[in-house]
């Protein structure tokens, strides 16, 4: 019955869908409901803080939830061909346009982004490239062998471009974040060639195949559709990418892991990261809340990440906390006082 509890998450295709055959307001339901109805829910709910016991963290084995993340491929796929046309109609408001982009975008950042960075962690290849494949959906391959190679061994330091610094402005973080984050996935996989004596021109660079793929999904679009369509899709993926990275964002603001003697810094515990155990996130997002523990031990499958008393707690769920991002003073007052707390 807990496997069950993750097919909420089709809620966000079904109103896409009604965003893309609707006019005026309704185009925008997808954010209202993440971004008004989500938060105020999570207001009336309690937090959600139990975790599976070691008998039942089987659960692992259970294959129904890593069938529902191989469900959310066809989905996207299939939303992607429905935007193509929704985003074509005539006689479109401005408004209902970057209502469907918008849309679009929440499905990116969700299904594409989301689910394609908890599959693209995996070991089995299978699962690597259905997560490989959502990424491309959504323009944003480079995060697996930045987040895979970098991140995880860097994250809460100075050193991890998708770690927030106190203080940092939300809209500054989005372009540091982004492009040092790419720049830094291309000097992964070019050492990593270097050191197995091969040329960064080589079918195994991992960044080198990403954009060749990349560049084919954008010819396409623009061979069978139409220049605007393609512009319209970029936007949408670029929509995704900023709630990525505005997730990135209030994951880790302000924390930073202590060094030791040697320089170095500590491993990485369960309070460098912010959790949020509202249950209604934790279904939309496959657990990503429960952040603490993915980053403990990236190895993790999504059902079986815990919450723990150590863990630095956010005052609301993900939608809660974007939403506060985009006010900077706000922010900077609620998240430094409990910085404070935790220090």
């Amino acid at each position: 019955m807990k496997a069950l509890n993750y097919f909420s998450v089709l809620v966000i295709p079904f109103l896409v869908y009604i965003s893309f055959i609707s006019k005026g307001w309704i185009t925008f339901l997808p954010a209202i409901f993440i971004f008004g109805f989500v938060p105020l829910l999570e207001f009336f709910i309690k937090a959600y803080k139990d975790n599976f016991t070691k008998k039942k963290a089987k659960a692992k084995e259970n294959k129904l939830y890593t069938y529902l993340l191989y469900v959310t491929l066809p989905i996207q796929l299939i939303f992607l061909m429905l935007f193509f046309d929704a985003i074509q109609q005539i006689n479109l408001t401005n408004s209902e346009i970057f209502g469907r982009i918008f849309s679009m975008g929440i499905m990116c950042g969700n299904l594409g982004i989301n689910v394609g960075h908890e599959l693209g962690q995996r070991n089995n290849r299978i699962d690597q490239f259905i997560g490989e494949f959502l990424l491309l959906t959504s323009l944003d391959t480079h995060f697996l062998p930045y987040h895979n190679g970098g991140r995880h061994f860097n994250v809460a330091t100075p050193n991890d471009a998708a770690t927030a610094k106190k203080n940092e402005l939300l809209f500054t973080f989005w372009i540091r974040s982004h492009f040092s984050s790419y720049l830094e996935a291309w000097k992964l996989e070019n050492s990593y060639m270097k050191e197995v004596g091969r040329s960064w021109f080589h079918h195994q660079n991992r960044m080198l195949i990403y954009t060749i793929c990349n560049l084919i999904f954008l010819s396409l679009i623009f061979f069978f559709f139409r220049k605007i369509v393609l512009i319209y899709f970029i936007t949408a993926a670029i929509i995704g990418i900023c709630l990525l990275e505005t997730v990135n964002y209030i994951e880790h603001y302000g924390l930073l892991r202590k060094k030791n003697e040697q320089e170095c810094y500590e491993s990485v515990k369960r309070n460098h990261s912010w959790n949020s155990d509202h249950q209604v996130v934790q279904v939309l997002l496959f657990n990503l809340s429960r952040h603490s523990d993915h980053h403990y031990n990236g190895s993790k499958h999504y059902q079986i990440l815990k919450s723990v008393p150590e863990s630095p707690q956010m005052p609301t769920g993900y939608p809660g906390m974007m939403l506060l991002s985009f006010f900077p003073p706000f922010w900077f007052w609620v998240m430094n006082k409990n910085l404070k707390k935790i220090s």
